[in-house]
């Protein structure tokens, strides 16, 4: 008569030892175009709520694809696109499926044409009613709407997108400067929330708008940016990076976000401009420097 085990986790019912693989992380090859771990490109559409996955295009700026793949018959040319070792290409790869720009389907964006095929249409309908299911529960808020004239006083603030120069070129931020944080994995397998920020900072200075090369000339207006071409290079390679202090020479950690920076461009980014410099904010005391992940 066989006695009775009593089960638990790590045995089968029979009593015997049951078998668990060793728990592995996730590791990013060395000769792979993309450093982002997959895990880390999932978000969320500002504008909508839905679902959206981040993705590296071939000249490093982020695009939003909406997560399932479509047939590329109901898809327009131009709106097809492919991935190859983590990266987004923005033509068709030859095969019957494809992705598109969540922008083709968000129900806060205008419909780009009016010849979309049935399914695209469907598609739509679905994020619109999923969008207002989220907002009416309260899941989700949608971001507010940027009026282009600035309000009065709000020159002398901190711009909510800051212009920052780093090595010479100008680029768009998506938070204040003072809020960006690192994008790289902490031991807990979650995203830094150290700021990039740290005791070498730059300075807001007038600097011309200069726009790109066979642009319109704009007129001879002074923008405020956040000015880092004083500091070390190494430190301004941490900046562009996206990186902490803590993990500015860790380059065998993985990022879990994409860096937030665009190429500021003066004619498509017109209403971020601020013609004053803001109003200087106290130095941080860097307590949350501290904190041990």
């Amino acid at each position: 008569m066989r006695p009775h085990i009593p089960r638990s986790d790590d045995h089968w019912d029979d009593g015997g030892p049951r078998h668990r693989p060793p728990r592995r992380s996730l590791q990013i090859a060395a000769n792979s175009p993309s450093r982002l771990l997959r895990a880390g490109q999932t978000g969320r559409c500002r504008h909508c709520g839905n679902r959206v996955d981040w993705y590296p295009r071939s000249d490093d700026r982020p695009i939003a694809l909406h997560p399932a793949e479509a047939v590329a018959a109901d898809v327009p040319p131009t709106c097809r696109w492919h991935l190859s070792g983590g990266v987004a290409h923005p033509h068709d790869d030859g095969s019957g499926w494809c992705r598109m720009p969540h922008t083709v389907l968000c129900p806060q964006q205008p419909s780009r044409s009016r010849a979309d095929s049935t399914r695209l249409t469907s598609l739509r309908r679905e994020l619109g009613l999923r969008s207002r299911h989220l907002i009416e529960t309260g899941a989700f808020t949608p971001a507010p709407h940027t009026p282009l004239t600035a309000a009065p006083n709000s020159e002398t603030k901190q711009p909510a997108r800051p212009v920052v120069r780093i090595l010479l070129v100008n680029y768009l931020g998506e938070d204040p400067i003072k809020n960006i944080r690192c994008t790289a994995q902490t031991r807990q397998r979650s995203c830094c929330t150290r700021p990039v920020l740290a005791t070498l900072q730059g300075r807001w200075v007038l600097l011309p708008t200069q726009p790109r090369c066979g642009q319109l000339t704009l007129p001879n207006t002074h923008m405020a940016v956040y000015d880092l071409n004083l500091l070390p290079y190494a430190e301004q390679l941490r900046w562009r990076a996206q990186r902490c202090t803590t993990h500015a020479t860790a380059t065998a950690v993985p990022d879990l976000a994409l860096t937030s920076w665009k190429p500021f461009d003066p004619l498509l980014h017109a209403e971020h401009l601020r013609t004053e410099l803001p109003t200087p904010e106290p130095p941080s005391t860097g307590l949350h420097e501290a904190r041990r992940e």
